[in-house]
């Protein structure tokens, strides 16, 4: 399990399961886009923080902002691991059937404590919310593939990164560091181009998480099959070619 490895399977992976991971984006991030862009859309930065009240509701927006950035993240990647793992008659579920398997309470549980936690980590100088990101970034995954409720998919992830902290950083770190820059620049460009509006930047929002965020998702779902393979020596088998091939 190499960086360079496995980013290559990440790549690999993306491009040859696209049919299957943008149209499940699509479901997931247009509805979202929203909730992403209205925070963005927001001028925080005119605030007086003169006060106290201030300088609290400032903190406040900045948690909302990064909480609501993440918000879409770990309950697209849970889907994409039915996708990429559960069988159907021997062969990859099609986008239907993913919609009819996902455990939609339990992944939107812990989409919103993930956020909330890292979010909160992040205010806090930073580094504890990027342990956090690392710690609980695999609990999506497990969820849909050994089918946890919230508490033990959070120990689950917990557990499979203890060990592999420098390894699954190098993996998730990144891109998601990559998909957060191009998205703000996608944003700054759409403001240049068709001007300040909460239309155009849902529109981009929303088109740079279907694009990007699949990258996220493979690599998470990647890194928990290994992972779980490392740990209990039974690896969970993974589709070799999506529907239709």
């Amino acid at each position: 399990m190499s960086v360079r490895s496995l980013y290559g399977r990440i790549v690999r992976t993306y491009f040859a399961w696209a049919g299957t991971l943008l149209p499940l984006a699509v479901f997931v991030f247009v509805p979202l886009g929203l909730i992403h862009t209205i925070p963005v859309h927001t001028e925080v930065t005119d605030l007086n923080l003169g006060s106290g009240a201030e300088i609290a509701g400032a903190m406040l927006a900045v948690l909302l902002l990064a909480t609501t950035g993440l918000l879409g993240e770990i309950f697209y990647t849970g889907a994409v691991a039915i996708a990429l793992t559960h069988p159907h008659d021997g062969e990859p579920p099609s986008l239907r059937e993913v919609a009819r398997t996902i455990n939609y309470g339990t992944l939107i549980v812990v989409d919103l404590i993930f956020g909330v936690l890292v979010a909160l980590g992040t205010i806090a100088f930073v580094v504890p919310g990027m342990v956090l990101f690392v710690y609980l970034g695999l609990a999506a995954p497990v969820v849909e593939i050994e089918h946890h409720g919230v508490r033990a998919a959070l120990a689950r992830s917990v557990r499979l990164v203890r060990g592999r902290f420098w390894l699954v950083l190098a993996i998730l770190l990144p891109i998601e560091v990559i998909s957060d820059v191009a998205t703000n620049l996608a944003i700054a460009l759409t403001h240049d181009l068709l001007g300040d509006s909460l239309a155009s930047e849902w529109l981009t929002d929303t088109a740079t998480n279907i694009l990007l965020t699949p990258f996220y998702a493979v690599a998470a779902v990647l890194l928990a099959i290994n992972l779980i393979a490392e740990k209990d020596g039974t690896e969970p088998r993974l589709h070799s070619a999506p529907p239709g091939r």
